[in-house]
């Protein structure tokens, strides 16, 4: 007598041999192909947490901003990638006195640049206390030298909550002579108080190195900026290019594939041109920021336009409150020629227009120059061949993994149905 359990063992191992069957076996060579290691040096980050007295005030989310900085470092540090290698750097965490001579020298690695031991580097943490001065430039020369050696991508992460108090060695100087060097080092800075004052020291310091700044009034805020800049460390660094719009498409400059840079002034739209072969698709994004103080209600638009002015494609967006960066894209696929005149005639590019606008105002009192820094990001790639290329987006070619995976659960359904009837069957008769 057949007995429940061999009835249901006897359809496992059938469903089993029949998913492995359907399965093509490209999935396994393309998930051994994932696992390949890869030969690039490690990325490198190092974060500076400024230690100061004026760590103590109590201003952010009810506790004070140390304990809100190391409520996000240990955020952070359970979310390092694997691949990446992590140090820590202090300034101000160790002279509680008034020599300003002695105070301006403090700052110290508190984690080595290496592999990540989770519960060494949270307890080294713990230990910090506000102490002392705030040496921002001082630090960050410790820092890129903590970070010296390979050809991996490196990143300087300063988190502070005020000035430097050790001039005359400008940080923002320290930063240019830094960037100087040609390392392709960037540090991005965050700000945990919204004065005009570090926003600029802190603006400066960033832009110097093509990195960012971001003023973060709570925790949360925080730790969700320094797990992008710790994820952002694995990408390839790319150095983007001072370019200058136009007033007008005619006279706009000719971009290629690459990262561009630009300022903006409220309300302006700016003009530049890049050429697209027929089967070839256009990729643009831009982002604007908001590097002072602005009204409550913006947007940005980048519109693609013929030179004879016939829209092609636009992306916008818009917001409603404080915001340090607003984004948005747009794709321009050029239908390719048919066979028959791409054999008689060579292809002509197309001259496209990019537009890119912004609807940001300012209250009376903030300064509207220099204009709002833009970065523009233009790509250009062989367009999709096939219809089936498009009508997949958002899935590529995963559509026949989750057909098989579809067709496997039907035929399994189907064939647990029919083993549940006879199994019924033979309980009938019995």
């Amino acid at each position: 007598m057949i007995t429940r359990k061999r009835l249901a063992a006897g359809a496992f191992a059938l469903f089993v041999a029949l998913a492995a069957g359907l399965l093509p076996a490209g999935l396994a060579a393309a998930t051994a192909a994932a696992g390949e290691p890869d030969s690039r040096d490690s990325p490198k980050v190092e974060l500076v947490l400024d230690v100061s007295g004026s760590m103590r005030a109590k201003d952010i989310d009810g506790q004070s901003r140390m304990a809100a900085a190391k409520q996000a470092f240990n955020d952070v540090l359970d979310a390092v990638p694997a691949e990446v290698q992590l140090g820590i750097r202090t300034l101000g965490a160790d002279y509680p006195g008034d020599n300003r001579k002695t105070g301006c020298k403090d700052t110290r690695q508190l984690y080595p640049v290496g592999p990540l031991d989770r519960t060494e580097a949270k307890t080294a943490v713990a230990t910090l206390a506000p102490t002392g001065w705030t040496p921002i430039g001082p630090a960050l020369l410790g820092a890129a030298d903590d970070l010296e050696g390979g050809d991996g991508t490196r990143r300087i992460v300063l988190i502070t909550d005020g000035e430097d108090t050790c001039g005359p060695l400008d940080p923002c100087e320290v930063a240019r002579e830094i960037a100087a060097k040609g390392t392709h080092l960037v540090v991005d800075t965050l700000g945990l108080v919204p004065n005009a004052k570090i926003r600029q020291q802190l603006t400066c310091i960033a832009e110097a190195t093509g990195g960012t700044y971001t003023a973060v009034q709570h925790t949360d805020e925080l730790s969700g900026r320094v797990k992008q800049l710790v994820d952002r460390a694995a990408d390839p660094v790319v150095n983007p290019v001072a370019t200058e719009g136009a007033d007008r498409c005619v006279d706009a400059p000719q971009l290629k594939a690459g990262l561009y840079t630009d300022r903006e002034k409220f309300s302006e739209h700016r003009w530049y041109r890049v050429d697209v072969l027929p089967g070839q698709e256009l990729r643009a994004s831009v982002s604007i920021g908001a590097d002072r103080a602005v009204d409550r209600d913006y947007a940005v638009l980048l519109r693609a336009v013929t030179t004879n002015g016939r829209e092609i494609v636009r992306g916008s967006e818009a917001g409603d409150g404080r915001t340090d960066v607003i984004s948005t894209g747009l794709r321009y696929p050029k239908a390719p020629l048919d066979d028959a005149t791409a054999d008689e005639v060579k292809p002509a590019a197309e001259s496209v227009c990019l537009q890119v606008s912004n609807s940001f105002s300012a209250p009376a009192s903030v300064k509207t120059t220099p204009g709002l820094p833009v970065e523009l990001t233009i790509d250009v790639v062989d367009g999709p061949d096939e219809a089936s290329d498009v009508a997949a987006f958002g899935l590529g070619r995963g559509w026949w993994l989750l057909g098989v995976l579809a067709l496997t659960g039907l035929l399994a359904g189907l064939l647990w149905g029919c083993i549940s009837r006879w199994r019924f069957a033979v309980w009938r008769t019995n």
